[in-house]
């Protein structure tokens, strides 16, 4: 029997905060990760290019992304958004995934997933939904469009909190928006991908997405795009009011102003 070639991530230790008991949430825990992928083409005659072979980066890289975008309750959602993130890759056919709790109990307790091609909905990070920078008074949308929030005419403290505020703003904002247009308000990748998927108009409450990004400013428009780009959003659209200039966006998004 032909085996495929394959490779894989050992003893992967990550600290998060995970779990649906109230003694884990505000702490961080050991999380263990092993990752074993089945390739989809055997590496003879790669010769020696890193171009054709599938990198080890992508398990990595695939850890740190299911780990940023949301708080889990589950071993289970993570390690499915890992498996869906590895097997978006042609080289990967199939992939083993281990997560484990290491701090729980004495020994260690997790989940094993085994996935391939066409059993997980890896189209759900490819699919492009429009993202709309809500900064006037635009309320009618259908299909797969994230309404991001503009900034609530509210004083920010000083004392180096600013950005945490402004960022918590952002989520007020957004429930008030969600209300107005009577539309579902989403804080996690998880449930913006629900409503890609089944192409529903969803409002976004960012803080809890880009608190830990780096260099990201509570600019709402900045915070917007950061959206869009992560998720290959189809465009950014920038709704301001009349007689205000649409800011200068250095992205490869389509960035277009709308009107009522």
């Amino acid at each position: 029997m032909n085996e495929p070639d394959q490779i894989h991530l050992r003893d992967y230790v990550v600290e998060a905060e995970i779990g649906a008991f109230q003694s884990e949430r505000g702490r961080r825990q050991r999380l263990r990760f092993n990752l074993c992928v089945d390739l989809a083409d055997p590496v003879i005659g790669v010769r020696d290019d890193v171009d054709r072979i599938l990198s080890y980066d992508v398990l990595t890289d695939a850890v740190a992304s299911g780990l940023a975008d949301q708080r889990y309750n589950l071993l289970e959602t993570l390690a499915e958004r890992i498996a869906a993130d590895v097997l978006k890759h042609a080289q990967a056919k199939r992939v083993r995934i281990c997560v484990e709790k290491l701090d729980r109990v004495p020994g260690a307790l997790g989940v094993t997933l085994v996935r391939q091609q066409g059993r997980v909905d890896t189209a759900a990070g490819s699919l492009s939904p429009v993202v709309v920078f809500h900064g006037a008074d635009i309320a009618r949308h259908t299909g797969a469009v994230i309404l991001s929030p503009d900034a609530p005419d509210l004083p920010l403290p000083s004392g180096g909190n600013e950005r945490r505020v402004a960022l918590l703003a952002l989520d007020q904002a957004a429930w008030s928006l969600g209300g107005r247009l009577g539309l579902d308000v989403a804080d996690n990748r998880t449930e913006l991908d629900w409503a890609i998927k089944e192409a529903r108009p969803i409002v976004w409450a960012p803080s809890r997405m880009v608190a830990d990004v780096s260099g990201l400013e509570a600019d709402p428009i900045a915070v917007a795009l950061w959206l869009a780009e992560r998720l290959g959003a189809e465009r950014l659209d920038i709704a301001l009011p009349e007689g205000k200039d649409t800011p200068s966006l250095t992205t490869d998004i389509p960035v277009r102003r709308i009107t009522e």
